[in-house]
């Protein structure tokens, strides 16, 4: 007879098994933020680099025409914004060339131009992708001031606004400026910056995209953040509008335009007549990127006094402010 040997192979028990499991478990549990902020670093990195494009190709657009794009048009409805007139400066002459400035945005002759899905104005932070049919997005806005007033002097044909403070843009309805007339220094005056897409639904309350209705009206910049504050926003009787962030051919508060009126990652609100506190925000953990009036790019923490972001909000306020201030 044949005696063999001892064979018997000895298998994890069901206590070892369990502690294998929970120290794979621990491990994913360190790994995975570890992962998900590398990819939020590159991610934000290439939101700089497209900020870095657009404020280039707005300093070609200046030495070619003596002045930046227009902001906003007249009339509202049909306006074209500041993002479609700098393309021939981001390496898209193809796409400014099939739009037709001479009539509105809308018209069936620019349906080709507002479809085109424009790289460089998109932030891959964020996640937002059902935008609708035929239009293509934008997540980098015009810095619009610190006022309160869409329309103001001539364009404030209402005049709703004349007691407001004036704008002190670097883009404005209808405006003209030139780097010249910014006396508060290039390097501390923000030029543009960003702002998530919306949901494209008055029936859904997005807190951090939408442009919500306070029905109340605010005289100043102060009141305007106080009254933005007051409601809730899931009660979808303070939704306004929903069209967040697309297409970026149109100029207007809510696709491409922001004010320095409220804090960073604050809500956006609208008063009509004729009164705006559009943010910026991002997906960005703690803050926004904004690019400077010199080409720079700076991530600006929410969390940034008031009085500053008003401050780099304006061109010729008079302000001093150091750059180690935010």
């Amino acid at each position: 007879m044949r005696i063999h040997g001892d064979s018997t192979r000895r298998g994890f028990t069901l206590i070892e098994l369990l502690v294998v499991i929970a120290i794979i478990a621990v491990l994913i549990a360190l790994l995975l933020p570890a992962v998900q902020a590398a990819r939020e670093a590159a991610r934000r990195s290439q939101c700089v680099n497209n900020l870095k494009q657009i404020a280039l190709g707005i300093h070609n657009y200046h030495s070619s025409n003596n002045a930046l794009p227009l902001g906003r048009t007249i009339p509202s409805g049909a306006s074209f914004s500041p993002q479609a007139r700098v393309l021939p400066f981001l390496e898209q002459k193809q796409v400014f060339d099939a739009i037709n400035f001479s009539i509105g945005w809308n018209e069936p002759q620019n349906v080709t131009a507002t479809g085109v899905v424009i790289s460089s104005y998109l932030c891959p932070s964020d996640p937002r992708i059902a935008i609708p049919n035929g239009w293509a997005g934008v997540n980098y806005r015009m810095n619009e001031g610190t006022s309160v007033a869409m329309w103001h002097g001539e364009s404030d044909t209402a005049g709703v606004n004349r007691a407001v403070q004036p704008p002190n843009w670097m883009f404005f309805s209808n405006a003209l400026v030139t780097f010249a007339t910014v006396s508060d220094g290039t390097s501390n005056t923000a030029l543009a910056s960003e702002h998530i897409k919306g949901d494209f639904s008055n029936a859904v309350a997005t807190e951090s995209a939408d442009t919500f209705w306070p029905q109340t009206y605010p005289a100043d910049a102060d009141e305007a953040v106080l009254l933005c504050r007051s409601f809730d926003p899931k009660n979808l009787a303070f939704q306004r509008v929903s069209e967040v962030g697309a297409p970026w051919i149109y100029g207007y508060h809510s696709t491409t335009s922001y004010w320095h009126s409220g804090p960073p990652n604050s809500r956006s609100c609208m008063f009509p007549p004729s009164r705006i506190m559009t943010t910026a925000n991002s997906t960005h953990p703690g803050g926004v990127n904004v690019a400077m009036v010199d080409g720079s790019v700076r991530f600006v923490k929410e969390s940034i006094n008031i009085s500053i972001w008003r401050a780099i909000g304006t061109r010729n306020g008079g302000e001093v402010v150091s750059s180690d201030s935010y």
